[in-house]
Parts: C-alpha cells; sequence; structure tokens
C-alpha cells in the first residue's frame, strides 16, 4: 500500500487523515482517487469496509473550492449512510473550510433550509429529499462538478432509479462523476452507460463475498432458545455488539428483553423518529452504549471500529444481506465475529446463504454438543434459490415470535421510500420488488 501523501493531496487534506490516525491508502483509494484527480469517470465494486468512502470524499475535497456554491453532490439510499458519509467528509475535511449538508426523509425541511443559506460546497442526500429541495429552489445544480452515486444497487432495491435520472438529467454535463454498488445487476450497468463517460472500471474484490477476516459461525436451535443463547455470547464478548433482526417488531422484542437484562443497549427500527435514531446510533458509536439491535435498514450505515461481534439473530431472507450485515464488524483490516443463530425453520434459508460463505464455518451445534431435532414436515421444505427472490417454504413465519408475519406496505421511517414507481417493473411480477427484502 502507498501513504496517501503519495496521491498528491493537499497538505490541509493530509492534515486531517493524520488526525484520524491513517497513513496508508487502502486499495481501493490507491486505485481510484488518482483517476478521479485526473477528471475521469469511475465504476466501482468493493465489499463492504474497504474504504470506498474515503476514496471518494478525498477527491472531492481536493478539488472542491469554498465559497464557490454547490459543487459535490452524493446520493445514498439511506438516511443513516448519507449521516455516516457526512460525518466522514466533515474529519477529512477539517482543516479545508468545506462546508458540508445532509439532506434526507424524517428531519424538518427547516433545519435542512438552515443549514443551506449557511452556504455549503457539498450535499448528501437520499434522492426523494433531494427532490423535494429542487423542486422549492433551495438547491441548485448549476455549479456542481462531483458526483456520486454510493449504494447504486441498494437504491436500485429500494425504487429510487427514477430519481437518480431525474436528477442527473438536471446536473451538468460536464462533471467528474463516479458509481460504486456492491453488486453490478443490468439497470446498474445501464445507469451507468447512459450518465458516466468513459469510466474507469475497479472491479475490487468484486467476487469476494466471503467475509473474510470474520470469524464467521452459526447455530441452529429453536426460535424460543435465542433469547437465552444471546445472553451466553454477548457476555463472552469484549467490544460492542450489533443484533441484526428482521423485522421491526423482531428488534423491539430482543431490545426490550436486553434492558430487562440489565444490558446498555439501544436499538433502530423503521418506525422510530428520525430523533431517536439518531440519539441511538449517537449513544453507540460514542460508546456510552454496548449493544445495538437493528432491523436491515441500519446494515449500511454503520460504521463503527469497535463492534467486535455481529449476532444475526434471524437469518436474513437474501444473501447479499448477510454479507453486508456480518461487514459492520471487522471493520478496515480489523478483526471480528458473526454468530447466525438458524431457527428449525430457517434451515433451508440459511443452506442458500452458506453456499456462498467461501471462508470456514463453525458449526456450534458440533463445538457446543447441542443436538438438532427438526420436525420432519420441515426437513421436507426446499426453498427456491434466491438472489433476492422470496422463500416459497411451505411453513409459515407469522407471529410476533417469529417475527415474520407483519406487512410494511407503508416503510415509514425506513430509508427515503415514497411510493414510486419501480424501474424494475417489468415482466409478470407487479410488486415491483421481484420478491425483494423490503430493508
Amino acid at each position: 500500500m502507498i501513504k496517501f501523501q503519495e496521491l498528491g493531496l493537499r497538505n490541509e487534506i493530509l492534515k486531517g487523515i493524520s488526525d484520524l490516525g491513517f497513513a496508508e491508502a487502502f486499495p481501493i483509494q490507491e486505485a481510484v482517487i488518482p483517476v478521479l484527480l485526473a477528471g475521469r469517470d469511475v465504476v466501482g465494486q468493493a465489499h463492504t469496509g474497504s474504504g470506498k468512502t474515503a476514496a471518494f470524499a478525498l477527491s472531492m475535497l481536493q478539488e472542491i473550492k469554498p465559497k464557490q456554491g454547490i459543487q459535490g453532490l452524493i446520493m445514498a439510499p439511506t438516511r443513516e449512510l448519507a449521516m455516516q458519509i457526512s460525518a466522514e467528509i466533515r474529519k477529512f475535511g477539517k482543516y479545508t473550510k468545506i462546508r458540508t449538508a445532509t439532506v434526507y426523509g424524517g428531519q424538518g425541511m427547516g433545519i435542512q433550509l438552515d443549514d443551506l443559506q449557511k452556504g455549503v460546497e457539498i450535499i448528501v442526500a437520499t434522492p426523494g429529499r433531494l427532490i423535494d429541495h429542487l423542486k422549492r429552489g433551495s438547491i441548485e445544480l448549476k455549479d456542481i462538478t462531483h458526483i456520486v452515486l454510493d449504494e447504486a444497487d441498494t437504491m436500485l432495491d429500494m425504487g429510487f432509479i427514477d430519481d437518480i435520472q431525474f436528477i442527473l438529467d438536471l446536473a451538468p454535463e460536464k462533471r467528474v462523476m463516479s458509481l460504486f454498488s456492491a453488486t453490478m445487476p443490468t439497470e446498474i450497468l445501464r445507469l451507468s452507460e447512459d450518465y458516466l463517460t468513459n469510466p474507469k472500471q475497479f472491479l475490487l474484490d468484486a467476487d469476494d463475498l466471503s467475509g473474510e477476516g470474520i470469524d464467521q459461525s452459526y447455530l441452529v436451535i429453536k426460535d424460543r432458545d435465542k433469547f437465552k443463547y444471546l445472553i451466553d455470547f454477548i457476555k463472552a464478548t469484549r467490544g460492542q455488539c450489533i443484533v441484526f433482526c428482521s423485522t421491526k417488531y423482531r428488534t423491539r422484542d430482543v431490545a426490550r428483553f436486553l434492558h430487562q437484562e440489565k444490558f446498555n443497549s439501544v436499538a433502530i427500527e423503521g418506525d422510530m423518529s428520525q430523533h431517536r435514531r439518531e440519539q441511538s446510533m449517537g449513544k453507540f458509536r460514542s460508546g456510552k452504549a454496548e449493544i445495538l439491535v437493528a432491523t436491515d435498514v441500519a446494515s449500511r450505515g454503520i460504521d463503527v471500529p469497535r463492534v467486535g461481534l455481529v449476532i444475526n439473530y434471524d437469518v436474513p431472507n437474501q444473501e447479499l444481506v448477510y454479507f453486508h450485515r456480518i461487514g459492520r464488524t471487522a471493520r478496515a483490516g480489523a478483526k471480528g465475529k458473526a454468530v447466525t443463530f438458524v431457527s428449525y425453520s430457517s434451515v433451508g434459508d440459511w443452506n442458500l446463504i452458506k453456499r456462498q460463505i467461501k471462508v470456514p464455518l463453525t458449526d456450534l451445534n458440533q463445538e457446543m454438543g447441542i443436538k438438532i431435532s427438526i420436525p420432519d414436515p420441515l426437513k421436507r421444505q426446499t426453498p427456491s434459490r434466491r438472489y433476492g427472490g422470496q422463500s416459497r417454504t411451505g411453513y409459515s413465519r407469522g407471529g410476533r415470535s417469529g417475527g415474520y408475519g407483519r406487512s410494511d406496505k407503508s416503510r415509514g421511517g425506513q430509508g427515503d421510500y415514497r411510493g414510486k414507481k419501480r424501474y424494475s417493473d417489468r415482466g409478470s411480477n407487479k410488486d415491483g420488488y421481484r420478491g425483494r427484502s423490503r430493508y
């Protein structure tokens, strides 16, 4: 790895990087920063925790000039990720006098208008709220010179593709643009062809869905026994812990249980107000809370170096979601652990995920001497193969204890979803998600 000084960054940026304790660039930073500084567009595919935020943020800070209007635009799928990106930019740009504003749904428009009126050079936004500002004239894109689409595949899943196209059509044609995505479905590739000019592609670790550097294990148990084992694993862990649940109802149940057991924990789920979500994340990031219980809405917006353990309280219903979850530990080359609780009814779903994991997995049933006794009807269920598809097993997932039986059609508070037309509404599937997980 090369040092940041060798990338041609200004001294005030290097000073901000040094304050954060960084000296050497990660591979994606080493590859992407010189290309963006040369004025060429970039398409980057890299696994979570690889350092891509710094790759586009440092390039943008290098080129943008203070007090000359909004020159940089970064779009992200969720408010958590948008706030995280803004926080990182402010740290890197501490000595540059470049100001950043974050705009997202769920926060009062007045707060954002006040920030914008003070004068900013970089906007980090979720697409829906950005369009609100564009329509009322509080944000203009005429001076934009740098655009970033972060987590583009998630924005596609959440139905933002039309919004993104609307926004890009308003931006100047002469700009440096980068697109980052964990996966590259056809729609994202088409988007890059339409809006990026001769982009240089960096498919760093594109095939690495193994979660390398993370000690991964699983435990097959009855659903009602999960609370007991949750406590055991948390007590045996040093550092902070994130517990991922599949629904907001399950999240509330687990958070309530941990409070009853006197653990210092906070929760994040879709129906919480923005203030409460920020309050919870603030406590967790500062270390005042040791445990975060979260739905998948937060799985791409958590970057806390001290997370030593991720527990999948429920098996996710998408293979990629599993890797996004466990990527919250072992950040930036550190080590971490991930444990997945597999209820008897989720064995089929877990088997699909196991096929994608390329590192050794620890079978905790064997290690701990816990016998499995799955009822015959469940053994016979064969879920369909899904990269974003729904399970078609015959068993029910209803009820609060299972945490699967709720419909969340309004998606209140999750990301910036506004009931828009789906870019993927093609073929016979009319729900616009093609059975994708609604996180």
